[in-house]
Order: C-alpha cells, then sequence, then structure tokens
C-alpha cells in the first residue's frame, strides 16, 4: 500500500502543477516579447502542461477510475436508492 500511496500523491501533485502551466498560457500575448519568441513559448507550456498533466493522470489512473467508475455511468445518476438501503439500519 506504501508504494501505491506514493504513485497517487505524486500523480495528484502534477496534475495540480500543470494547472497553473495552463493557466499561464492567455496571459502570453500581453507580454512585451518579440512574436516568434511568443510562440516558442507558449508551444513550449503548453507541451510541458500537457505531458505533467497526463504523467499525473497515468499514476492516478487506476485509483481514479475503479473510485469513479458507478459515478460516471449515466444510467445511475437518476436512479434513487433503494428501500432496502434505508430499512436495514
Amino acid at each position: 500500500m506504501k508504494n501505491a500511496n506514493w504513485k497517487v500523491k505524486l500523480g495528484l501533485a502534477l496534475v495540480i502543477i500543470s494547472i497553473p502551466i495552463f493557466l499561464a498560457l492567455p496571459l502570453i500575448p500581453f507580454l512585451e516579447m518579440e512574436t516568434n519568441v511568443k510562440v516558442t513559448l507558449g508551444t513550449i507550456l503548453l507541451v510541458v502542461a500537457e505531458v505533467v498533466f497526463w504523467s499525473g493522470g497515468l499514476l492516478l489512473g487506476k485509483e481514479l477510475f475503479t473510485k469513479y467508475k458507478s459515478y460516471m455511468n449515466p444510467k445511475k445518476w437518476f436512479k434513487k436508492k433503494s428501500n432496502s438501503e434505508s430499512e436495514s439500519s
């Protein structure tokens, strides 16, 4: 379990780190640089953000998939909970 724990923490950290990188992209046109430098910087930021995000996603993948698999099924979104659950308590 310890082995999986650090992977989950690292994956979550990588996904969170990618957010400010993505948010920096719309700010690039307002920087006082030459156009070719802006294009290069935007491309580099986009590639780095994607690599960091998907690396974190791969580390989180199986745990998140199994945990939230039932929540993502549209057939279960509007179903009411069964009465047997409330009667048993």
